[in-house]
């Protein structure tokens, strides 16, 4: 019976190795934890676009709507209530213009809701708040009312946890990938003019699940030009150079294994660089790693 457990050791390390053969390594820091601003599973991460220095985070299923403002240490510069909103399973968020007709000329936190193990969920959530300026403060401070968006797949029920917001405020969800191929799901801007929609597919990505190392769709982004998508897994990070509609697979996908506990999100820096953060797992708490790939 014990050579079970040493076949599938011996199995994981192989694939491991394999997969990380066929990746790039990237350059990294790490810059901090999560776990004192109350971060147990940071699942999301923003750059702010109004304050310097500071990323927007939230947890995983088991928290309140709550927004931790943070800096790259990982220290608590502040925390919001989310107005109006419910947390059943949020699982990554964007920054991009408001949608039309709700506040002009502002910027907005997009918010996902869309985390769905199961994939029972009949409708998963987006909401959009003002991005809220950060002044520190003892207590809990609490956004502008939030607007919500229920969404429905056309072609059923979908796991996912990344939201990819582009220039124009067009929002992306990508499925995980748990039970099939990776898929992405487009937004219009003008979808927030009623209280819901149905999204169709609008195509495959062309990554390969694989659960062994870690090969599941975690969080995503884009530049702020929209001339540039990452896709994060566990242990790897995929770009993506975008011409009109498609999105287009940049180079080999940069290895990130190792870094980090649980890998979960990722944004743009404006140097470039890319944040990641990550959830606890295996005794170690979440970090927040600064990385740049070849």
């Amino acid at each position: 019976m014990r050579s079970i457990p040493v076949l599938v050791i011996a199995l994981l390390l192989t694939v491991h190795a394999a997969a990380a053969q066929s990746a790039v390594p990237v350059a990294a820091v790490r810059t901090g934890g999560v776990r004192a601003a109350g971060l147990v599973e940071s699942s999301g991460v923003a750059v702010s676009r109004l304050a310097p220095g500071i990323l927007w985070s939230h947890n995983d299923s088991g928290d309140g709507p709550f927004l931790y403002a943070i800096d790259s240490t990982g220290r608590l510069r502040a925390k919001f209530r989310v107005t109006g909103a419910r947390a059943i399973d949020w699982e990554d968020l964007a920054l991009a213009p408001c949608p039309p007709g709700t506040w002009p000329d502002r910027v907005c936190l997009f918010l996902a809701d869309i985390g769905d193990n199961e994939e029972r969920r009949a409708r998963v959530v987006l909401y959009a708040v003002p991005e809220p300026e950060v002044a520190p403060a003892p207590r809990i401070q609490h956004t502008e009312p939030a607007r919500a968006l229920r969404v429905r797949y056309a072609d059923g029920a979908r796991d996912a946890e990344a939201l990819v917001a582009d220039p124009h405020g067009t929002l992306f969800i990508v499925t995980k990938g748990r039970s099939g191929p990776i898929l992405r799901y487009a937004i219009a801007p003008q979808s927030w003019g009623t209280d819901s929609t149905v999204v169709v597919r609008a195509d495959t990505i062309p990554i390969h699940p694989q659960p062994l190392i870690g090969r599941w769709i975690t969080g995503g982004a884009m530049t702020p030009d929209g001339s540039t998508v990452v896709l994060r897994t566990h242990t790897e990070l995929y770009r993506f150079r975008v011409e009109g509609t498609r999105w287009l697979a940049d180079g080999p996908p940069c290895w990130v294994g190792g870094l980090e506990p649980q890998g979960e999100a990722v944004d743009f820096l404006p140097d470039g660089r890319l944040i990641l953060t990550s959830e606890r797992a295996f005794a170690a708490d979440g970090a927040i790693t600064i990385v740049r790939c070849p």
